[in-house]
């Protein structure tokens, strides 16, 4: 497979620049990307060894666009994950002054945490989406827009210069990017964990999803995303895109597993691999029940009432 890492471009995205903070990215070639889905359909058609691509970001969750892609087609897995914190620069072509801009242009998941800042600034511009940050900064140097909102990192890549930085409506915003590739043996456990799974319910019955978060609240799991996404077959049909701390091997995390396997009309592995910026997760209290041991325990108790030993 060619060392090469497919990305979110064009150059000059935050993506880059968050997968350039991987060490493995000094030794592969890291070659842009007009979308999310190009980006992943390289790994899957064998041009590129995996994709790196923005999946959550701190002020509107879940990036619809990557959980789909995740969802539907060839399976994948997440590899590793980075945190970036995100602020944005307004750039504009030299010259360009506030009171001349009436448009503005930046990838849809920048809208939310620009917005309030908009409004105070710039309150009669008018928005257009673009494939990226990067890809609007370039259709600013191109004249087909009057600003963008990008990092300022971008400004010298496309001869742009930056007219507000530090631009943000949350403070300590951070965006949530991972490595995916083809599915393989997740990485070893390092004690601080992520298990990435989507679930499908059998049918719509009411405590559906009770049910399907009870796999996870009686072993001690705590979640850290849940989103739910259509399906395409309806209105009310959905499927759950779930974080849940914790590794496969680790014994609670996989009889969760098996519990939802029983019980759901199809679950998805996405891959259990290291948490960006945590220390290893602790259990919900001492004592409790969830700990391998304790599991590991249970599960010869059973096997010696099974033998007539207990």
């Amino acid at each position: 497979m060619p060392a090469s890492y497919a990305y979110l471009g064009p150059e000059g995205t935050f993506t880059e620049v968050a997968l350039r903070t991987l060490p493995e990215a000094a030794t592969r070639e890291l070659i842009p990307y007009v979308s999310v889905q190009s980006a992943l359909d390289a790994v899957r058609v064998g041009e590129a060894e995996a994709a790196f691509v923005p999946i959550e970001n701190s002020v509107e969750g879940g990036i619809t666009t990557t959980l789909d892609e995740l969802v539907a087609g060839a399976p994948l897995m997440i590899y590793r994950e980075v945190l970036l914190s995100i602020t944005f620069a307004l750039l504009v072509r030299p010259g360009t002054k506030l009171t001349d801009i009436k448009t503005v242009s930046a990838h849809p998941a920048a809208q939310p945490q620009v917005r309030n800042w908009l409004k105070t600034h710039l309150p009669d511009a008018h928005w257009e989406s673009a494939a990226s940050n990067a890809d609007a900064a370039r259709l600013v140097q191109e004249g087909q827009y009057d600003a963008a909102f990008a990092g300022e990192f971008a400004a010298a890549r496309y001869g742009l210069q930056a007219l507000e930085t530090g631009i943000h409506d949350a403070e300590n915003a951070q965006t949530r990017f991972v490595l995916v590739g083809r599915p393989a043996r997740p990485a070893a456990p390092t004690g601080a964990d992520k298990t990435s799974v989507v679930l499908w319910q059998r049918d719509d019955h009411p405590g559906g999803l009770r049910d399907l978060l009870g796999e996870f609240a009686t072993r001690g799991i705590n979640l850290m995303l849940l989103q739910s996404r259509p399906t395409g077959a309806g209105i009310g049909n959905y499927c759950f895109c779930i974080d849940a701390e914790g590794h496969i091997t680790d014994r609670r995390v996989a009889e969760a597993l098996m519990g939802l396997k029983r019980i759901c009309r199809e679950v998805r592995f996405l891959g259990s691999y290291p948490r960006a910026g945590k220390e290893p997760a602790d259990l919900r209290a001492p004592l409790t029940g969830t700990s391998d041991e304790e599991f590991m325990a249970a599960s010869d108790w059973v096997a010696r009432c099974q033998d007539g030993r207990f």
